[in-house]
């Protein structure tokens, strides 16, 4: 029987009834490309983190812990007060990306600890220090640091070293769609009392200041003696904030200071910085508006919290406006919210049995679910400028995004991190979409469908990118999480939604033909694309010309376009089973398919191969201006991904598309030079099943001898991105007498190229290493245990494909598992995380992991797609019908 919240989620597919409200507050607008007005589009100084807490957002808001409406019009988070800070703490704290050593970097600790897909019942903890916040020192010594070394963390500052913090646990649950009841807790883990100023603050993201007719009302906030505020907005109507037990409620504007950013008077009197300024100067009551009403307003709780122990305040957000009682239901609301959320997870979790796996899988899919927001982007208003514009705008010398005027957003997405990557990255958010599909099959292809909408996808096919850069190329992977998507609903619920299937199909053709027609730059099947993320730039930054001239025939991008060919042809299949006119669209990605190999053995039927027979290994080739051709020789994830294009065809799906079977028997029959790439089309394998691959067995074998080499890619903890045999024989290609290289580094990167932050050599990415786990089951569905493999390599231990796979997915759990010495290698060396009772059941996602020991590294809440750790536990018990006999540490 359904559980009471997957009831919930399947009563509406859209964003409405009881996901209206949810955690769609970004953790970061500052510092973004939507705030930014510059005329050379100097983002991160344009709006500071120290203008913040003055400037009026035009595009959305932030907090932290926080909640909107699914439009972003009101939104409610907490802020805090140690007593010794000079600001409120309202926002998190962290660097922008030219003060970070290795770029921007959030510098707080905060864990997602829980949620449920419609938000019924979610959880998060804040750790707040009780001395002085670090800021300063953060920024001076990450200044101070090269890209060499590491990262200066908060930890690092010893703020914790003696416990002076408070754990504040910021709980939410709904009574109803539009009915939260809120829960803040404060433990004092220090051995002495301290004081706390809780803030939870409601405010309207402003809208009237732009000159939009739509807008010109002004929303408002009242108060009622010092425990509701009334909340009245026209679009949404009427709600009440019940404060239980509040010392006061404070009032000002979400209006601009901009006496103190910009020299120019305030239109407001109490400006979006006044209640800061009234509680940080001791209660100067002249930054307040007496009158208890405006467009933000806080809560005051000001309370001592004894050594060790906790204080607790509770609200109530409703549309129920004329309660005499809010908190008399509100233990028995909360208490059957949250045995509902255990009831839901019980049963999403049902096949995992380790409970290590269990919090850890249920953390990341809080992390999932914390990191919707609501993005909104007009470009072409924002390129133009508003009919009133309330900050300094002298229009726009860099025009970033000039070709995309047609792109407006306006949606509930899934951020890779909602403060260091605050915005939609198109091919992150393919990724997320698997593990969402688990939670909200509806949300989930609605992810997958909005971001190929008209008012996204460029007019010439286009997926955009990010928000620095729509017209940057990503791996195009849509078409698989598509199928993947497709494929968890229909497990899930019984039956494919071929709707969505056919509706997302006819967007991925016009994709399909940009790739085509933009990046197959000679026609020969050979594709480019440039900078396509993860570790494969290269000795060159492949997006930007070459400097000696010439072209890269890339491995990497012309492997991401034959599975792109693959999984369309799977995508046309499963269509042409209710739709047969579809079986066309098979027809043509099977040839489009048969054509990508053809040219990646003999490109332009020069006799020139991306298959070295000498290393045998995928290779780039470099194509020089003088038409001499060589490889670039860089044992990288470039030679890997070729493993991605593989499609598994069953006799009798085959038997089901008569139209399709007969067309690809006529291209085998009479296009020889063609059938002899498919690998082993004629002979059936495993159940009457058809391989599609550009790999032989040999060369499979091959690939992988390299892959679980553990002096190349096998780490203890994945697969690397970069071998390390480039450790100690480092790449080189030399011009004009200098010498350019790629060394294996097993964290950040050290080198400036591309941005800085996005050339690492070496780390693992779960994303990649998804993919290539994905790819090794679908082979060992058609080759079955008779194809064995040694692993690891020259470890004389023989196995099938999927006994490999499974231990590579072992690794990678052990990222964030507990070794026999109870360190968990994703915190290092941290004591702290690691054998704090406070700290080392709290898990980060972090966005790759050092190659050689595990470390998390990078952002440090990319629950997105590191998030797909909850995908891989449920592999690891779907695969694994022995489990004792795949236990940790009998792979040696």
């Amino acid at each position: 029987m359904p559980t009471a919240e997957r009831e919930r989620i399947y009563e509406r597919a859209d964003n409405k009834g009881w996901k209206k409200w949810g955690p769609y507050l970004s953790e970061r607008a500052w510092g973004t490309v939507r705030e930014d007005y510059s005329p050379y589009g100097d983002a991160w100084n344009f709006v500071s983190h120290d203008m913040a807490r003055s400037r009026a957002y035009r595009w959305g808001e932030e907090g932290i812990g926080g909640i909107s409406d699914n439009k972003g019009h009101i939104c409610f988070a907490l802020a805090f007060w140690n007593h010794k800070d000079n600001i409120l703490k309202e926002r998190l704290f962290g660097l922008a990306g030219p003060e970070g050593n290795h770029g921007e970097d959030v510098k707080e600790l905060y864990y997602y600890l829980d949620s449920t897909p419609t938000h019924s019942y979610m959880k998060m903890l804040y750790k707040y220090p009780q001395q002085e916040f670090p800021y300063n020192r953060l920024v001076i010594e990450s200044s101070r640091r090269n890209r060499q070394e590491p990262e200066f963390e908060l930890t690092d500052t010893g703020i914790f070293d003696k416990d002076e913090y408070f754990d504040i646990f910021i709980e939410y649950t709904k009574a109803d769609q539009n009915d939260w009841l809120v829960t803040v807790t404060a433990h004092n883990r220090s051995a002495t009392e301290a004081p706390l100023t809780l803030l939870p603050t409601i405010w309207f993201r402003n809208t009237w200041s732009w000159g939009y007719e739509q807008y010109n009302s002004r929303p408002m906030l009242n108060g009622i003696a010092n425990n509701q505020i009334e909340v009245n907005h026209k679009q949404l109507g009427k709600y009440k904030l019940y404060c239980e037990d509040a010392d006061a409620l404070l009032f000002c504007d979400n209006d601009t200071n901009s006496e103190r950013l910009y020299g120019r008077p305030n239109v407001s009197k109490y400006t979006k910085d006044g209640i800061n300024n009234y509680i940080v100067s001791g209660g100067k009551k002249s930054f307040i508006n007496p009158n208890q009403i405006g467009t933000k307003a806080s809560a005051q709780y000001t309370r001592m919290v004894p050594a060790g122990g906790s204080v607790s305040v509770r609200l109530r957000f409703s549309d129920q406006t004329t309660m005499t009682g809010p908190f008399e239901d509100f233990d028995e609301i909360w208490q059957n919210r949250l045995s509902e959320a255990d009831a839901f997870y019980a049963d999403l979790q049902k096949n995992v049995q380790d409970t290590e796996l269990l919090a850890i899988q249920r953390q990341a899919y809080a992390g999932m679910l914390w990191s919707k927001q609501f993005y909104y982007y007009n470009v072409n208003e924002w390129l133009k400028g508003d009919p009133k514009m309330p900050v300094p705008f002298q229009g726009r010398v860099y025009a970033r995004n000039e070709t995309w005027r047609h792109m407006y957003t306006a949606n509930i997405l899934s951020m890779p991190d909602k403060w260091e990557y605050p915005w939609f990255a198109a091919w992150d958010l393919a990724f997320h979409t698997l593990t969402l599909a688990r939670l909200d099959p509806h949300f989930a292809k609605r992810q997958l469908a909005v971001i190929l909408r008209e008012y996204y996808m460029h007019p010439n096919g286009q997926i955009p990118a990010y928000e620095w850069n729509f017209s940057d190329v990503n791996p195009p992977v849509h078409a698989w999480a598509t199928w993947k998507v497709y494929e968890i609903d229909k497990e899930q619920n019984g039956v494919g939604d071929v709707n969505f299937l056919e509706r997302v199909f006819h967007k991925l053709l016009l994709n399909f033909t940009w790739w085509v027609n933009r990046k197959d730059v000679s026609g020969n099947n050979i594709f480019g694309g440039g900078f396509l993320g993860l570790d494969n730039i290269g000795v060159f930054d492949r997006s930007q010309p070459l400097p000696m001239g010439g072209r890269i025939e890339q491995a990497d991008g012309t492997g991401w376009m034959a599975m792109y060919t693959l999984n369309m042809l799977r995508i046309a299949c499963e269509i042409s089973l209710t739709r047969p006119s579809y079986q066309d669209m098979a027809s043509k990605f099977f040839e489009h398919f048969l054509h990508i190999a053809s040219a990646m053995n003999n490109l332009g039927k020069q006799n020139i191969s991306l298959w070295d027979e000498v290393d045998q290994f995928y290779y780039d080739v470099l194509h020089m201006p003088d038409h001499n051709a060589r490889l670039l020789k860089i044992r990288s994830m470039v030679g890997l991904i070729p493993l991605f294009a593989v499609e598994i065809l069953d006799e009798s799906l085959l038997s089901q598309l008569p139209d399709f079977k007969r067309r690809v028997e006529w291209v085998l029959t009479n296009r020889p030079d063609l059938a002899s790439l498919v690998s082993r089309w004629h002979e059936p394998g495993k159940g009457e099943t058809h391989l599609l691959s550009l790999l032989r067995g040999h060369r499979m074998k091959m690939i992988l001898k390299r892959m679980f080499d553990e002096t190349e890619f096998l780490s203890d903890y994945g697969i690397r991105a970069l071998s390390k045999y480039h450790e100690k024989t480092p790449y080189q290609f030399e011009l004009n007498s200098e010498i350019f290289q790629v060394r294996y580094v097993a964290a950040e990167s050290e080198m400036s190229m591309f941005g800085g932050n996005s050339n690492w050599r070496g780390p693992i990415w779960f994303p990649v290493n998804f993919l290539l786990i994905d790819s090794l089951l679908k082979f060992y569905q058609y080759y079955g245990d008779d194809f064995e493999i040694e692993y690891p390599t020259h470890s004389g231990h023989i196995m099938s494909v999927k006994e490999a796979t499974l231990l590579v997915i072992e690794r990678l759990l052990n990222i964030f598992r507990r070794d026999q010495s109870g360190r968990i290698a994703a915190f290092g060396a941290d004591k702290k995380m690691q054998d704090d009772p406070h700290f080392k059941d709290l898990y980060l996602f972090y966005e790759y992991f050092n190659g050689d020991n595990g470390m998390g590294l990078g952002a440090s809440h990319q629950t997105g797609w590191t998030g797909l750790v909850a995908d891989l536990i449920e592999y690891l018990y779907k695969y694994q019908t022995q489990p004792q006999e795949l236990a940790v540490g009998t792979e040696k």
